[in-house]
């Protein structure tokens, strides 16, 4: 079999040839050569070995791309050696496209490409070829797989599959700066041809930016670009195939570059002088103008520091930075007079607060600026003299008298009158007044050193233009003092005199108190009365220190005889002029013992002091005593025991319950049936019906209506009648809803003649017969002749 392809390959002498055509050449049909061994045997006879058939063996097939032509590509031909030409030999193709991409001539064994191909969809192609025979569809050779290539031609141009691009530089930067790299694709081949090989070149954008023909890299081309002169840039980039020669395809991006801002710039007010008018009642503190310098740079680049350079300005104003505008913030400092200084001229700086050294050449970053500031006269309240008064008085004065005077005036240039008054609310406008026009403050009445030594009032004045305009001014005053008050002896305790006391013996130093204030300090002076006649007990010596002592003039004292004695004392200050007064103290005499330097008067003394006698003690302590002893009685008596009321469960004497309800007589024989709680067997019988009387039994022997309780102690259990009363209380739905405690009593046995008590019957109490009564003796005769009356009562 032989095949022709359009390949430029030397032809191989194998099983199969192939047919090469160089640049569209002729076919060259290779011939089958068979391959045989040969090998020499001992007889001289050769043994020829032939070398089975290879199968299929093929080279590739080639095919361009995008073919236009009107006819189908011829890709290549098919053969087989069985092939004689008759047609007896059929070829089939099998795998990808075949039939519709590739169609083979079953007789020729030519395959044309049907449709034009593209290699960026699809690059090749694996087929299978056959050769079978015609008559018998017996193969004629084995199946072989074959490879068509898709040849590349340069039909894409080179794309930027990221653009378009935005990216930024600095301003002022150097030529070369890197700003940005771009890389183009191309879907071509790139290992046949220069189909994708790809140079970048600049089509907008000079002479500001460059690029580098091979990497793509965007650089800057012209020195010093201003941000300020020019932000934004559009550079158009192109990439063409082909290595840039004729003919190759092209792409193009566009780049839009930024200038970044730098610190490039000083700021500079827009003009040298300005002003600023500002009235004088403009408030410390507030703001009371702008200025603004401009600085073309952005961000913190642009910020801007203020300060005022001069000092007449700096005195008198402060300024700030507002961040959000840039602007200076001019401030009060101190409170402005029109008066006293109409203008101020401020030199005012503005610099940056980031600057860069690589621009420190273009200059300082900073400029200056005078401002002219003129004060406005305002109306302004009155300006009191002072900032604060201290007058004085004395005290005693009469009322009218002048304290002092009080001094405001208008700062204004009009210097309009004033007028003065005091605060109202104040406790001062009762003491003081002041005269509107002259500003004289004089008392309303006599001050008292003692009772008040300062008072602090509030004056204010207000122009008589305009009252709204008030000042304010605190006032204090100072009360002098004079001596009008005389000196008193220091203490009103009373002076201890011991009766051991010996004459000449000092018993009590005193000292004198005096309410007036002295400047150089209080002296007093010390004496006995001069119009009573001399003390025969005690004298006074003055210690001439503002001090006096008292002294004993006789030897021993008695309390017994005497307990109380009183010594007036006159006492001098030293004032101006001098006054005395008389105090009179109280001496008492009680027998003292000797404790170090100090005198201790006796338990007896200091009752005795309290005014009380031996017997009133005594009387006082025996009530006591008799108290203490009533309380521990009625102590004694609450916590005795008092004997319990309740009997003892034990205890099976019969009961007596006393109920408040009043009965129906004697005659009311059902209002309750006392025989159920004494006898079981008769409580049985009467269960449900009280009003039944129950039959009586006598088996013991006894006569009718004298029955001894050994009946029922035989016949009925009295622990299983106990439960059964129970069951019965429980299941009963007729009684209150709440527990009830039910007694069951029990008389016991053991007597002899029986019992007397109808609890032991079951007849009713009209049917028994009480004359066996009269036999028990007279003590019963009388029970005997009541039962009798009672039947008789009954019957009738």
């Amino acid at each position: 079999m032989r095949i022709s392809t359009t390949s430029c390959l030397c032809p191989f002498l194998v099983c199969l040839c192939f047919i090469q055509r160089c640049y569209g050449a002729g076919h060259h049909v290779p011939t089958k050569v068979p391959s045989k061994n040969q090998t020499k045997l001992a007889n001289g006879e050769t043994e020829v070995h032939h070398r089975p058939k290879r199968g299929w063996i093929w080279n590739q097939f080639f095919v361009l791309e995008e073919h236009i032509g009107p006819d189908a590509q011829y890709v290549g031909k098919l053969h087989s050696n069985s092939d004689k030409g008759d047609g007896s030999v059929r070829y089939i193709l099998s795998g990808e496209g075949a039939g519709t991409i590739f169609i083979i001539d079953e007789v020729t064994g030519d395959i044309h490409a049907a449709k034009s191909l593209d290699r960026e969809r699809k690059a090749h192609y694996v087929l299978h070829a056959q050769a079978l025979d015609r008559n018998t569809e017996e193969a004629l050779e084995p199946k072989s797989e074959f490879i068509i290539k898709v040849q590349d031609i340069n039909d894409n141009a080179p794309t930027f599959p990221d653009g378009p691009f935005v990216a930024t530089v600095p301003e002022m930067s150097e030529v070369g700066t890197s700003v940005l790299q771009v890389t183009a694709t191309d879907a071509d081949d790139p290992t046949y041809g220069n189909s994708a090989r790809i140079v970048y070149s600049i089509l907008q954008g000079q002479p500001y930016f460059s690029v580098d023909p091979k990497t793509g890299i965007i650089r800057t081309a012209l020195a010093d670009m201003d941000r300020e002169a020019r932000e934004h840039y559009t550079v158009v980039i192109q990439a063409k195939d082909m290595a840039g020669q004729v003919g190759g395809l092209s792409g193009s991006t566009t780049i839009n570059i930024t200038l970044t801002d730098v610190n490039d710039n000083p700021p500079m007010f827009p003009q040298k002088n300005y002003q600023l008018y500002v009235p004088e009642s403009a408030q410390v503190g507030k703001p009371v103008g702008k200025i603004k310098a401009n600085d073309d740079d952005l961000g913190a680049n642009a910020d801007i520091k203020y300060s005022i350079i001069n000092s007449e300005g700096a005195n008198m104003f402060s300024i700030s930075t507002d961040r959000d505008t840039r602007e200076g913030i001019i401030s009060l400092k101190k409170p402005l007079n029109y008066e006293r200084k109409k203008t101020y001229t401020l030199h005012i700086e503005g610099m940056n607060t980031h600057v860069d050294p690589r621009f420190s050449y273009l200059g300082s970053f900073k400029d200056t600026a005078t401002l002219k500031i003129t004060v406005g006269d305002v109306d302004e309240a009155p300006v009191f003299s002072m900032d604060y008064y201290i007058l004085d008085v004395y005290e005693n004065s009469p009322s009218g008298t002048e304290v002092g005077t009080v001094t405001a005036r208008d700062p204004d240039g009009r210097n309009s009158p004033v007028r003065y008054y005091m605060e109202s609310k104040e406790d001062g406008v009762r003491y003081f007044r002041i005269d509107e026009s002259s500003g004289v403050i004089r008392t309303t009445q006599p001050l008292d050193r003692e009772d008040m030594p300062w008072h602090n009032i509030t004056v204010m004045a207000s122009e008589i233009d305009n009252p709204s305009l008030l000042s304010h001014v605190p006032v204090t005053v100072q009360v002098l003092d004079m001596n009008d008050n005389p000196p008193e002896i220091a203490t009103d305790e009373e002076v201890i005199v011991c009766e051991t006391s010996k004459p000449g013996q000092v018993i009590q130093t005193v000292t004198a108190v005096d309410k007036d204030d002295f400047a150089n300090g209080q002296r007093f002076s010390f004496a006995l009365p001069s119009q009573l006649p001399a003390n025969p007990n005690f004298t006074l010596k003055d210690n001439e220190d503002s001090t006096a002592s008292i002294i004993a003039r006789r030897r021993r004292f008695n309390h017994l005889t005497q307990e109380l004695y009183e010594l007036p004392i006159v006492v001098w200050d030293s004032g101006e002029p001098s006054l005395s007064g008389t105090s009179t103290l109280t001496l008492r005499v009680c027998p003292c013992q000797r404790n170090g330097r100090i005198r201790i008067c006796q338990g007896e003394a200091f009752l005795s002091s309290a005014g009380l006698s031996t017997g009133a003690l005594i009387a006082i302590l025996l009530c006591i005593v008799i108290l203490l002893a009533i309380v521990v009685l009625f102590i004694t008596l609450r916590r005795s025991k008092k004997e319990p009321l309740i009997i003892s469960e034990e205890d099976v004497r019969e009961n007596v319950v006393t109920y408040d309800d009043e009965g129906g007589g004697e005659e009311d024989t059902e209002a309750f049936d006392i025989i159920a709680l004494r006898n079981p067997a008769a409580a049985e019988e009467l269960k449900f019906r009280r009003d039944i009387r129950p039959e009586a039994r006598n088996r013991c022997g006894l006569p009718h209506g004298r029955r001894s309780p050994c009946v029922e102690l035989d016949e009925v259990d009295v622990h299983e009648f106990i439960k059964q009363r129970l069951m019965e209380a429980d299941m009963d739905t007729s009684v209150p809803p709440y527990d009830s405690l039910q007694t069951y009593a029990f008389e016991g046995q053991g007597s002899s003649t029986g019992s007397i008590s109808p609890l032991d019957s079951v007849a009713a109490q009209s049917e028994q017969e009480y004359n066996y009564l009269e036999d028990w003796g007279p003590e019963f005769q009388k029970l005997a002749e009541l039962y009798e009356e009672a039947e008789s009562d009954v019957t009738t």
